[in-house]
């Protein structure tokens, strides 16, 4: 069984990351680095029965989601939002307050699902992945996922909020939509994902080419939130946005946790309003 509400939480936040602006990302304005909207979109709707399967551990519905985009694309589209948001699905499946169950869900993970997380991160086989000293994703883990996110908090931002509560999920992506008022839906995930680009070095960006462009990459992202109005009409928010988007785009650099996070952050507030 699956949960019909938490599926289509999910489908919508991935549907609507789609449709905003996000510079440097895929987008229905402008795609990029070998993939296309419809990809994701493709990945999406593989993905979210799997996420929503009412009762599923949180790796048994990340190697299932996986699985089922990899099978459907081919390709890497959805690992770090699969990742996100399984445990966000298995909160809003236990019922109660989300960040309380939240808590809770991380706090009860354990090999099973540190070993099904690894599957999935090895079939998806993200760029830039590498090796780690400890704990690296090519071996059997011995330890719980969160732990193993843990080790992994200080160079990944999507593992430090295993580690973290989802912190930034809450301090940053749903704080900006809480300030941004009545700003059109498009405009709120735009300045979600550049509110992300603006306060950390993307890890997307890092592992494929260091920490000087990913500051670089951020360093421009402030610039750029600096000069657009959240409050205006697209044609008059976009160009800014435009620019940068294809600046990023001609250098191949990807923001990708940064939009990874953008989509946890519309899954979330879709949860919480349920």
């Amino acid at each position: 069984m699956r949960s019909p509400a938490i599926e289509a939480a999910f489908r919508a936040a991935c549907l609507a990351e789609l449709d905003a602006l996000k510079a440097g990302n895929v987008h229905r304005y402008s795609e990029g680095h070998g993939m296309s909207v419809a990809h994701f979109q493709m990945a999406a709707e593989a993905a979210a029965p799997e996420i929503a399967r009412t009762g599923a551990p949180v790796g048994a519905r990340i190697e299932a989601a996986v699985r089922a985009s990899f099978a459907a694309t081919r390709l890497n589209t959805n690992l770090g939002i699969v990742l996100l948001c399984a445990p966000l699905a298995a909160a809003a499946d236990g019922g109660g307050e989300l960040r309380t169950a939240l808590g809770k869900v991380l706090d009860g993970l354990d090999v099973g699902d540190a070993r099904a997380a690894y599957r999935a991160i090895a079939l998806a086989n993200p760029g830039g992945l590498g090796r780690a000293e400890e704990h690296d994703v090519h071996e059997e883990p011995g330890i719980g996922l969160r732990e193993a996110m843990a080790h992994a908090a200080a160079r990944d931002r999507i593992a430090r909020q295993y580690a973290s509560g989802y912190a930034d999920v809450w301090g940053i992506g749903l704080a900006r939509l809480a300030a941004l008022g009545a700003a059109e839906p498009e405009a709120q995930v735009e300045a979600v994902h550049l509110a992300f680009m603006s306060a950390f070095l993307d890890s997307h960006v890092v592992r494929k080419f260091g920490e000087e462009i990913a500051e670089a990459v951020r360093t421009e992202a402030e610039m750029v939130e600096r000069t657009v109005r959240w409050s205006a009409p697209a044609e008059l928010r976009h160009p800014p946005l435009a620019a940068f988007d294809a600046s990023l785009k001609a250098r191949g650099l990807n923001p990708g946790t940064s939009a990874d996070l953008t989509v946890a952050t519309l899954f979330a507030a879709q949860l919480g309003r349920r």
